[in-house]
């Protein structure tokens, strides 16, 4: 009795074959044709209605013709006698040598029957399965010493698909994977490697794809890989049309074999128009840098091209002349006469000691009645396949000496992949063996065997640079930010008193009128004058109302970036812009959410001092040293100014030209117009004039800073009483005051909070807050640190790529397994030994 997938298999053969035989009694009946057709579609559409319902109840509840059933009858012996044999007694080639390659294990992976697995022996079970176990482990080897990239010689070997444009290639390999999920188009796709890697996974329900290289997780929607390789071929540009640069795809089912394989572009025999003259010429460049040995070479050629015409089989000689690592698969078995077709198969002028297998991989075209639906397309394939050789067993059947059928080549490949990976396993071995004596001895003498990752480097760096945050904020408290701001205040009162109380630049040659109330008679003024009282009141106020707490708030906030920056351009962070960007926003986000608060709190707490301010005689004297210390700094300044001038004019020059200002100031020289200002006057540039009047000023601040020098340390200046005599210390005492207060909410609002939240932020900005794959690109950004790495990681995986081929070694001595007579490679002396990896 069928189970139930059985049953509709069975069906669908059968049912093809009803088709084909009604082809033929429609052509024999000819008047009567239209009749036949519509009985046999009605009753095949009632048989299509019952299948779900399993097919003992379609068979019991479904009327068929007698034909039909005759049909029917025959397959059911057939099924039930020698496992799907043909008619006269003969099966294709394929289900001798295809079916049943897998083991029970993976069984999933060829999509075999249950029936022909249970035929199989358990020796050919157990080989199976101990080869696809060496073959996944020798490709997990080969991937890692892809990922070391130093030297040819620790590679193992690829198949390396070749055909031209129109050879079948693709659907070779979509045969092989069960998807179609390679570029199509019109006009030449495939234009860079693609790094084809299979990995069977027989627990597993789902199939899905992955791309390393672009990290975009995985993919179970084939039709999506196939736009993604679409895209990625096609982004290179048209006047390059090919390029050796290749994409890495994995993909993973349980309907697959473990596989390292390598598609090409195209062969082509002419470029086309709008291609360059160069691009055969690029192309097979590009393919013969990919089938250099150890390579294997699968040569695709359709069987309706004389072997001759066959570009494939042309390249493959030039670097393959024996064909020892050659297998040629003849595609579109199809559309060739079958006596032809064996012919290609059994060729004798183009020897290939791996041989030569036929395939049908085009897929059938669905109807309404029998649709394959969007899922696996192999079941479809190898229905479509079997069907044509069933249909010649004589030609194609288990007695014929050729091979045939996806199964057959999906067995081949993995058989040759394997082998030849064993015999390059040795020498593979004491390449890497070679490859880490030298990385160990880089690491011991470079880097003293010292261990780095990309998370301890991060790690490290930031706790070096919190460290030398700490002793920053251990440095920078309440007497720094009171000196600071102390110091801009003094300047804002340098500012004010220039303002209203000293000299004004000279800004042309006009006559200088005099003033009713001169500075130089404030010592002598009377202590009633309302006009003293109100320029200090008026002073005063602007230096209160400047608004202190934003500007206390932003003065101090620039500090603390400043610092932050100079911690940075001093820590390993220097050269890590990402890291750098985030310390950066980091600080700025800290400050901002404090700003506002801050200043405000600050604006609050001296808004008394807009009022009225009290002075205590201890504030006076300290304000008088203060304010002497604070002029004696600007009249350096003006004098240090002045003497550049006279540097860089001359200073007799000078002398002549403020000479000749301070006459027409006084009226002593007339000009007429502005012709100073244009042209020169007094036989001076006007230039030199410009300098003049800047040098005059230069020196009146000069005078004008020594009287009120005298005046303050005079004992006029030495009582408080007298602020109105002594505006200079008076305004030095309210900046004073305004410091004192602004300090202590600037301590608590902004530098305790700073200081406590950063280093936290620091923490979820570059360490939580990471991937793996952001700290690896932190840590490689700094050049030094990469190269160490890189050689800590090239150590370990040639550590990783000895460990496996050890295993593989221990597995090989424990097996004790013996290869088939029927492989592909082996040969008298092999058959009679073990797998013999390591000889």
């Amino acid at each position: 009795m069928l189970n139930p997938n059985e049953a509709n298999d069975f069906y669908f053969l059968s049912a093809t074959e009803a088709g084909n035989y009604a082809m033929d009694v429609l052509k024999r009946a000819g008047e009567t044709a239209g009749d036949t057709a519509s009985a046999l579609f009605q009753g095949l559409q009632g048989v299509a209605e019952q299948t779900q319902r399993g097919w003992q109840k379609t068979t019991e509840d479904v009327e068929v013709p007698e034909w039909l059933h005759k049909i029917l009858r025959r397959d059911e012996k057939s099924q039930s006698g020698d496992g799907g044999s043909s008619g006269d007694g003969k099966s294709p080639k394929e289900s001798r040598v295809g079916v049943g390659a897998a083991g029970v294990a993976t069984g999933s992976a060829f999509a075999y029957d249950a029936e022909e697995d249970e035929h199989r022996s358990n020796r050919e079970a157990a080989e199976d399965d101990q080869m696809m176990l060496l073959t996944r482990k020798m490709i997990e080897i080969r991937n890692i010493l892809q990922s070391v990239g130093q030297s040819n010689t620790l590679t193992l070997p690829s198949i390396v698909v070749i055909g031209s444009q129109s050879s079948g290639k693709s659907s070779v390999l979509e045969a092989i994977v069960g998807h179609e999920f390679l570029p199509k188009g019109s006009n030449m796709v495939t234009r860079r490697p693609i790094e084809l890697t299979l990995v069977n996974t027989p627990n597993a329900q789902a199939e899905y794809g992955e791309f390393p290289a672009l990290g975009l997780g995985k993919i179970t929607d084939f039709s999506q890989i196939q736009r993604t390789l679409t895209d990625l071929n096609l982004a290179v540009p048209e006047r390059d049309c090919v390029t050796d640069d290749p994409i890495q795809l994995s993909i993973y089912s349980p309907n697959v074999p473990d596989l390292s394989l390598i598609d090409l572009p195209g062969y082509i025999q002419v470029a086309g128009q709008d291609q360059p003259p160069e691009l055969k010429q690029k192309i097979s460049d590009l393919c013969d840098k990919y089938i250099q040995a150890p390579n294997v070479i699968l040569a695709i050629s359709a069987a309706d091209v004389d072997l001759a015409n066959s570009t494939a089989l042309r390249a493959s000689r030039r670097v393959d002349p024996r064909g020892e690592r050659t297998i040629g698969v003849i595609t579109k078995m199809d559309l060739v006469d079958p006596d032809r077709g064996v012919n290609v198969l059994s060729d004798k002028k183009y020897p290939l000691r791996l041989g030569y297998v036929g395939v049908v991989c085009r897929i059938p075209q669905t109807t309404t009645l029998f649709s394959r639906g969007s899922g696996n397309i192999t079941s479809a394939i190898l229905k479509n396949e079997n069907a044509y050789f069933s249909a010649h067993p004589s030609e194609f059947g288990s007695q014929s000496d050729v091979s045939v059928g996806v199964p057959t080549l999906r067995n081949k490949l993995m058989h040759v992949l394997e082998q030849t990976m064993a015999s390059s396993l040795a020498g593979t071995r004491d390449s890497i063996s070679q490859e880490l004596e030298e990385a160990t001895y880089e690491f011991k003498v470079q880097y003293n065997d010292r261990p780095l990752s990309a998370e301890s480097y991060l790690a490290e760096s930031l706790d070096g640079f919190k460290h030398s945050f700490k002793a920053f904020a251990e440095n920078f408290g309440r007497p720094q930010v009171r000196e600071m701001l102390k110091n801009e205040l003094d300047q804002r009162v340098l500012d004010i008193l220039a303002q209203r109380y000293w000299n004004k630049p000279v800004d042309d040659l006009s006559l200088l009128l005099p003033e009713l109330d001169p500075l130089s008679d404030l010592p002598k003024a009377d202590s009633e004058s309302q006009y003293w009282r109100r320029k200090l009141d008026a002073s005063t106020s602007s230096l209160t109302k400047l608004g202190i707490g934003r500007l206390a708030t932003t003065v101090v906030a620039n500090a603390i970036q400043s610092h932050v920056d100079r911690l940075l351009t001093n820590s390993t962070f220097a050269t890590h812009p990402y890291a750098q960007k985030q310390i950066v926003e980091a600080c700025n986000s800290i400050l901002n959410d404090r700003f506002f608060s801050t200043s405000d709190q600050v604006e609050n707490c001296i808004k008394p001092y807009k009022f009225e301010i009290e002075v205590e005689d201890p504030e006076w004297v300290k304000g008088r040293e203060n304010v002497s210390k604070v002029l004696k700094e600007e009249l350096r300044a003006c004098e240090a100014a002045l003497r550049r001038i006279e540097d860089s004019v001359g200073k007799r020059k000078i002398k002549d030209v403020m000479a000749f200002v301070d006459k027409v100031r006084k009226g002593e020289a007339i000009l007429e117009g502005d012709v100073a200002s244009t042209s020169g006057a007094g036989g001076f540039s006007a230039a030199l004039l410009a300098t003049g009047r800047e040098s005059v000023f230069l020196r009146d601040r000069a005078d004008l800073l020594k009287m009120r020098l005298l005046a303050i340390r005079s004992k006029q200046c030495a009582n408080k009483k007298n602020k109105y005599y002594c505006p200079e210390v008076f305004l030095d005492v309210v900046a004073d005051k305004l410091t004192s207060t602004a300090v202590l909410f600037l301590n608590v609002e902004l530098l305790s909070e700073f200081y406590y939240n950063f280093p936290r932020e620091l923490d979820m900005r570059l360490g939580r807050h990471l991937s793996d794959a952001e700290v690896e690109r932190f840590a490689r950004e700094d050049p030094r640190i990469r190269k160490h790495l890189d050689v800590i990681k090239k150590k370990e995986l040639l550590e990783l790529a000895l460990e496996k081929i050890e295993s593989i070694r221990q597995l090989d001595g424990r097996s004790g397994v013996h290869r088939r007579s029927d492989h592909p490679l082996a040969n008298k002396e092999q058959r009679n030994s073990g797998w013999n990896l390591f000889s």
